[in-house]
Formats: structure tokens, sequence, C-alpha cells
């Protein structure tokens, strides 16, 4: 989008368009932080939970201003049937956090290979990728740190090779910083042979460009992951600039702008849609929960948070970084009825 063409109304900390499309706020702050931060030199790579990658991070501008992540919807309308949607997945049950998605961050000049696709290989962007020697994989380190004595004694590579559980997601995020690009792999396993998955994605950071229509991706929604999941960065600055992540038990055979997907035979109207938008309600109060709990809070208050995928009920993705504490406790006091659907105000038109 063109903003030479566009007239910007000014408030406090945030620009708003005053001309087409409504409903879109770009914040102000977080456009003056970017532009006045430079990204690091690096040249091997760097994983998600060091001071190195906390400084490439607090650099990259991950999709445009407009994207769907990155503006707020504290403005936008509460849709019809929240209530009824909020009820059908279960308003007694608690908010929860998953601390599961890592990354790693690659050089420009990474050396790219082949990772061999299966399930859904015709749903995936073809290779070579920069997967490098050291991708985490779901919940690398702090899930299995922090787990019994089995989980303890696995090493990165027990779990490249896909211990414990050969079936688990196995999630593989690899961001390159510098080109702006974001590969994501479902189920992402080293062998003998080399590296395979289930699915490969590529997203470029600097558009708002879409998977193809009817596309998954490493998640079900066909949404990417790395720019939903809490970081360390963010919590230690102060401030989380985007949606999150959020999976459902039961979903619709549906999805809504900006997922491309959906990964259910279901049809109940009140089921969320893949891509369905839910936000913390304004009134509740944040005042007394700890630091970091409080960003998350606020977070989801402002950005709201994207159905990505089939899962547990009200659970967003965490950074499994062993700097970020145990939040379980805290959010569990959050309820789905402390949430409400919202919908885009009318007139809204996605960003291209």
């Amino acid at each position: 989008m063109r903003l030479a063409c566009l007239l910007f109304v000014a408030f406090a900390q945030t620009i708003v368009y005053a001309a087409d499309p409504p409903g879109v706020t770009i914040d102000k702050a977080r456009l003056e932080r970017l532009k006045a931060t430079t990204m690091p030199k690096f040249d091997k790579p760097i994983q998600f939970d060091t001071p190195e990658a906390d400084a490439i991070l607090a650099a990259l501008e991950v999709f445009p201003p407009d994207n769907p992540w990155n503006i707020p919807v504290d403005t936008w309308p509460v849709a019809s049937n929240s209530a009824k949607m909020i009820a059908a997945i279960g308003g007694n049950k608690p908010l929860r956090y998953s601390p599961d998605m890592g990354f790693v961050l690659v050089p420009p000049d990474q050396k790219k290979i082949d990772v061999k696709l299966s399930a859904y290989g015709e749903e995936s962007d073809k290779g070579p990728y920069p997967v490098p020697d050291n991708v985490t994989i779901e919940g690398w380190p702090a899930h299995f740190k922090r787990g019994d004595s089995a989980l303890r004694a696995l090493t990165l590579e027990d779990v490249q090779r896909g211990k414990p559980n050969l079936d688990s997601d196995r999630h593989g995020i690899v961001v390159d910083p510098v080109n702006r690009k974001l590969y994501e792999f479902y189920r992402l396993t080293k062998t003998n042979q080399g590296w395979t998955a289930e699915q490969a994605s590529i997203f470029d950071l600097s558009t708002n460009k879409l998977r193809p229509d009817g596309w998954t991706s490493s998640d079900a929604a066909g949404l990417p992951i790395f720019p939903s999941v809490v970081r360390y960065d963010e919590l230690k600055r102060g401030k989380i600039e985007h949606a999150l992540r959020a999976t459902f038990q039961n979903t619709r055979r549906a999805y809504v702008y900006p997922a491309t997907h959906f990964a259910s035979q279901k049809t109940n109207e009140n089921l969320p849609r893949m891509g369905e938008r839910f936000r913390l309600r304004k009134d509740f109060d944040t005042s007394k929960f700890s630091t970091e709990t409080k960003i998350i809070l606020e977070a989801l208050k402002r950005y709201g948070m994207l159905n990505a995928d089939n899962g547990i009920d009200w659970a967003i993705s965490v950074a499994p970084d062993e700097r970020i504490p145990i939040l379980h406790e805290e959010l569990r006091k959050i309820k789905g009825s402390d949430f409400e659907v919202v919908t885009p105000p009318r007139g809204y038109v996605p960003p291209k």
C-alpha cells in the first residue's frame, strides 16, 4: 500500500488511516522503534533464546504495518454470535499457554538443503531451505528441560530425530531476518538420509501475501506461526506488538481472513472458524498480575488472538525460552468468558 496516497490523523502513540480501509490502526511507536534500531550483523545460526537473538529480533519488522497480525483491534465491533461462540468453546475453561514454538535465526548466506516432503507436499512451498544443523524443534528447550527425568535426558538431536514421540507435531521454524523470509515445517525430522517433513511453508515477511486459498501451512489455518509467538525480547521490552496464536479443540469447517484453510467437518455456526479473532475484554483488570503476564494480557486486549489450529482450548503459544518464567498458574485465572469474538468494521478491506 502506498502510504503517500493516504491521509493520516495523529493520536498519541498511533496513526490512524483516515482513508480506506477503515479499521486499520498503525502503531507509530512501533514504527519509530524499528526505524531507530539497527540489526546486528551475524554469520552463523543463532538460537532464539539468546541475547544475540534478542538484538536481532528487536530490529526485525515482521510483515508490513497494516498486516492483520500487526493492527490493533481494540476498537473493532463484537461479533453478533460472540456470546454463543464463547459458550460453545467453554466459558469456564481457563486460558492456557504452551511453551512450544522456538526458532532459529540464520544469516542471509545460510546453506540451503533439500527436505523430503510427504503428507502435504502438494500444499508446500518447494525448497531447498536454509535448515541449519542446530534447528530447534517444537518445545526445545524449556518444555524438555522443565519436564520429567526422561524429557530432561533428551538432547536436541534426540528431539530432531523424533524423540520422545515421532507422532508429535514437531514444528520447526527458521527465520532469515536479513532477507525477511520465514520457513516453517510440520513434523520436521532428522534421519540418516537427511531431513524430512510433512509440510513446508515459506512466508515473505516484507509483504502481506497469504498462502494460496485452500492451502494449509504448518498450522491448520494456513497461517504463519512465528509472528504470533510471545518472545522473551518482547517481555523484556515491556510490550507485545502483534496478535497471538490460539488453538481450540472444536473448530468449524470454514475459515476467515487471514486464514486460508480449515481442518474440521463440523458445521455448527457457533464453533470458531480458522482465523477467528478473539479479544480480551477491555474492562478486564490486569493490574494484579505479574509483569510478564500483564504484558501478555494487554496484548490480548489490543491485538487479540487468531484461531490457528486444533488443540487445547484457549491455549496461546509462548517461546520455550527458559528465561521466561512459568506462567501457568496466573494465566489459568483468566477464563474463556473474559474474551469476546470481534469482527472487522464495516468497509474493512484486507491489505495487499
